[in-house]
């Protein structure tokens, strides 16, 4: 739900858009949790989050690189499920640009995490800590995301540097209410698979502690992108502004940015209509709308942006 971006440079070293449903635990991967008698509750759900993978619709290379990782992880974990009020539109737009959630919080001083666009789909990321990781989105539709990483970690903790390939799968589904608008439904499994016997062996170890911390940034991500949501219904005008000041964002973004948030103001009609009456009277707020160019938007405790 992404913030997938965060979540690979964290999980793939172990450094690291409500209702939380059960939560599993992180299923360190060995001979009895690859079926039969003691298949544990947490191995069927391995299983059946690799038999979702859209692997019909992948390239060869894409089907052997997610299959690689995830069919023999060092780590499987499903991401305590969340329910959130959010926009369709922007919740796919914070799925596909997690370093939009990253400028908000270095623009908040709230993080240490650096991420730079290098292609279309695909990411770089850094803790600051000594995580580096590189990541891809190889697939996306309304319902599904998968990304894929590549990461290491070479900090105070280790010697050497540790490796490591994440497989993330991102699975929404949306219920409309005339009364209260979309609630998004989230559901994040994680594949982690370490290079070399040492950390494997570490990974394994701390694989609950490890989980834990990714279950807390699951659910503050996804109440972070849920205020988001609702910050653009109910103030659009200083949402743009903030668009435009995001760090680590490219402009194309940016643009995209602010046109998701037009689009939930203009379906919500409160904060659209406050906007366009400042911009009628010339308030210092007022919101240049023929700047951004209409239908852009593809289809610890987190502060809050109200």
């Amino acid at each position: 739900m992404i913030a997938a971006c965060l979540i690979a440079a964290h999980l793939t070293t172990g450094s690291f858009g409500t209702r939380p449903a059960t939560v599993s635990g992180a299923e360190p991967v060995g001979v009895a949790a690859r079926g039969g008698l003691f298949e544990s509750a947490s191995s069927k759900q391995r299983r059946e989050a690799v038999a979702a993978f859209p692997l019909d619709r992948l390239t060869p290379e894409a089907r052997d690189r997610i299959l690689r990782i995830a069919e023999s992880p060092t780590i499987y974990r499903k991401l305590p499920t969340q329910s959130i009020q959010c926009d369709r539109d922007m919740f796919l737009f914070l799925t596909r640009n997690p370093e939009v959630l990253v400028g908000l919080w270095d623009l908040m001083g709230v993080t240490n995490v650096t991420v730079r666009r290098t292609e279309r789909y695909k990411l770089d990321a850094q803790d600051g800590n000594g995580t580096t990781c590189e990541i891809d989105l190889i697939y996306g539709d309304s319902e599904m995301h998968v990304f894929v990483a590549r990461g290491s970690y070479d900090g105070k903790l280790t010697t050497k540097p540790i490796l490591g390939d994440g497989v993330f799968l991102i699975r929404s589904d949306y219920a409309e209410d005339v009364g209260s608008g979309t609630t998004v439904t989230g559901t994040l499994d994680c594949f982690v698979k370490f290079d070399g016997f040492g950390a494997d062996l570490v990974a394994r170890t701390l694989s609950g502690l490890i989980g834990k911390s990714a279950d807390n940034n699951f659910v503050e991500t996804a109440r972070f992108i849920s205020q988001i949501s609702q910050a653009s219904e109910t103030n659009p005008a200083g949402m743009i502004d903030v668009a435009r000041r995001l760090p680590q964002v490219e402009m194309p973004t940016k643009k995209q940015f602010a046109g998701a948030i037009l689009t939930v103001a203009k379906r919500s009609g409160v904060g659209f209509e406050e906007m366009a009456r400042r911009a009628a009277t010339g308030h210092a707020a007022r919101a240049r709308l023929d700047a951004v160019p209409p239908g852009t938007a593809p289809s610890g405790t987190t502060p809050s942006l109200r």
